[in-house]
């Protein structure tokens, strides 16, 4: 069964990436990456076009297939959908590169770490001047946007505060924020479920790669505890140092701090001039969110007023849903982002 229909109108060019910044990184991951890149329809008949891109980030424990899995029954998936916008022409055209930063431990939240690798630099300083040396972008930051969904929406957020040299705006879906809201709930539920394994989460983690993923009830909530540990609070050796005690779940007031300073809502402070420079900014999240990010995307969006971003810039919306099956906010986004950074004239 092919992975694009029939009518697919744009053309998604399967790329292999060879990435220096990951080589001999600390999970031994593969330092050969794939990665997409979606021409609109019009790329290949108007050689003389340049286009806006968007760096398409995919949550925790995605994968680079999972772009091309239709997300159920009926529905569509995210390239399909925002390719028939643009061949509708309900949008300006775009390029669209889809990155796959998967680790080991499930993800790499988009930042450099020792406990993971160099995903920010590898980004940043590869992936983007990778793409401008091969397709007809317009390589400059106000024709450049990056977006995803939970840890790729928090991927965009930090991206684009610490590098507006290279990225214009962003799209975050559900992105993680507020970190006491996000995260305090399930440390508790954590500790419950680390009195099997005698509070090691490392005894956990074998058990769970010796038999089928995901078949017990705190399989998600653990790995996504370790992957974050290991992104955010390695120790000196690179081992995931966990933010509280795996026994009582209190916090540990040290570790903890080093998970906040990544929380979106507390950088955008230290970052007001990054965020005032964005030509669009796209905040989103279901009313009924798992990890409460519904909340974190209030208190961004308050973060964005305080950093005095223009409201002329911010599309904000709280719409009814869960933290899951809400692909279909993404071809919206690409659409209003599309309007801000294709050139008017």
């Amino acid at each position: 069964m092919p992975l694009w229909p029939a009518d697919f109108s744009g053309r998604i060019d399967e790329r292999t990436i060879t990435s220096e910044l990951l080589r001999d990184n600390p999970l031994g991951d593969p330092h050969q990456r794939p990665l997409w890149v979606y021409t609109p329809p019009g790329y290949d008949a108007d050689t003389e076009r340049r286009y806006p891109v968007v760096y398409m980030l995919l949550g925790f424990t995605g994968r680079l297939p999972a772009w091309s899995n239709q997300p159920g029954a009926y529905r569509t998936s995210v390239p399909v959908a925002a390719d028939a916008i643009f061949a509708a022409g309900e949008a300006p055209p775009m390029i669209l590169v889809f990155v796959d930063a998967w680790t080991t431990y499930g993800g790499s939240q988009y930042v450099d770490s020792a406990g993971t690798g160099r995903y920010h630099s590898y980004l940043c300083e590869e992936i983007v001047p990778w793409v401008d040396a091969r397709y007809r972008t317009l390589a400059a930051r106000d024709h450049r946007a990056i977006a995803g969904k939970s840890s790729g929406g928090l991927g965009a957020m930090v991206t684009s505060m610490l590098r507006p040299d290279l990225f214009g705006a962003f799209a975050s879906h559900s992105g993680d924020a507020l970190s006491e809201a996000q995260y305090i709930p399930h440390f508790l539920w954590a500790a419950r479920h680390l009195r099997a394994y005698d509070g090691d989460i490392f005894s956990w983690w074998s058990d769970f790669r010796s038999r089928v993923a995901f078949t017990k009830d705190e399989d998600l909530r653990l790995l996504e505890i370790l992957g974050v540990s290991a992104c955010f609070s390695p120790g000196d050796d690179g081992t995931p140092l966990l933010p509280f005690d795996p026994v009582t779940g209190a916090l540990r007031p040290q570790i903890w701090q080093r998970w906040l300073e990544w929380d979106p809502v507390r950088m955008a402070p230290a970052h007001t001039e990054a965020l005032r420079s964005m030509r669009a900014i796209w905040i989103d999240a279901g009313i009924r969110d798992e990890w409460f990010l519904d909340l974190g995307a209030l208190a961004f969006r308050k973060a964005l007023d305080e950093a005095g971003v223009p409201n002329e810039s911010v599309y904000f919306e709280l719409f009814d849903a869960g933290h899951h099956a809400i692909e279909y906010r993404q071809p919206q986004a690409l659409a209003w982002l599309s309007h801000h950074l294709t050139p008017t004239t």
